[in-house]
């Protein structure tokens, strides 16, 4: 007889087929009042840790009211009820840490791109945007 630790079907969690650079949705389980509801958790996997053992991790970021949240779940989590992906991509590392950088570096140029200039009549500053040509 084989000993279960966790009411988590381990073939099914392995047959979840993702990788860093996916954006993936993840159902969690959250505790109210004796019952559980079912949150959605949706981002950008950052990594993927472990493989498939039973301590195996993976790192979702998602940017929520424009700063960025990041969790990391147990693959094997029963708090976790599915994984579902949503689009892959074909990054060409493993761990992309790297993103976090990059997302501060562009909210720090939008805000250069915002001056703060003041009006004549009224003693309130406005704002204004500077346009700014983008070549594709």
């Amino acid at each position: 007889m084989a000993l279960q630790l966790t009411p988590v079907k381990k073939a099914d969690r392995t047959a979840v087929d993702f990788s860093s650079g996916d954006t993936v949705r993840v159902w969690v389980k959250i505790p109210e009042k004796g019952k559980f509801r079912l949150q959605a958790f949706e981002g950008l996997v950052l990594a993927r840790k472990h493989g498939t053992e039973i301590g195996a991790t993976f790192t979702v970021r998602k940017v929520a009211s424009g700063v960025g949240v990041e969790r990391i779940f147990p693959l094997f989590s029963p708090m976790i009820d599915s994984i579902e992906v949503i689009k892959r991509s074909g990054a060409r590392r493993s761990k992309l840490y790297y993103v976090r950088e990059k997302a501060v570096r562009d909210i720090r140029k939008k805000m250069k791109s915002v001056r703060v200039v003041a009006s004549d009549e009224a003693d309130v500053p406005e704002v204004e945007a500077v346009a700014e040509k983008t070549e594709a």
